[in-house]
């Protein structure tokens, strides 16, 4: 398990993994039925204080202390992407509900708004795609 806190807990959509964001730099996937460790997610640099699992439950987004957002595979723990752009700790992570976007908070006091597919990823890496809070999409930065 974890060793320190466990800061954010997020079931999987068919419920069968539970992600658990740990004080430790690490994303643990539990395996419901047998109460076992299935996966640590590992690459974070400091504590991960949120996790979110996609609408349909292939992809794994975590969040933390070292400002990014990173991506990963639900069935085998490979990480897809890293996304930066925050200036502060991500401190809330959650998908659209048909899993096109990806949003984050944080505690520099912005939300934004990530496409969510790999190929969309790819391009938009490291760019801001920023969203003053409460802002539509696509409004400037203030």
């Amino acid at each position: 398990g974890h060793v320190g806190e466990v800061r954010c807990l997020a079931f999987s959509p068919d419920g069968r993994f539970l992600a658990s964001a740990g004080g430790d730099r690490n994303v643990r996937v539990w395996d419901m039925a047998s109460g076992t460790e299935h996966l640590v997610l590992s690459g974070h640099t400091r504590a991960v204080r949120t996790v979110a699992f996609s609408p349909d439950g292939k992809r794994i987004a975590s969040g933390g202390d070292d400002t990014t957002i990173r991506i990963w595979d639900a069935a085998t723990g490979t990480s897809l992407m890293i996304l930066t752009g925050h200036k502060r700790p991500v401190t809330s992570l959650a998908f659209s509900p048909d899993g096109a976007s990806l949003l984050s908070g944080s505690a520099d006091r912005t939300i934004r708004l990530w496409p969510s597919s790999r190929r969309a990823l790819v391009s938009r890496q490291g760019q801001s795609n920023h969203l003053p809070a409460a802002s539509p999409p696509g409004s400037p930065e203030p």
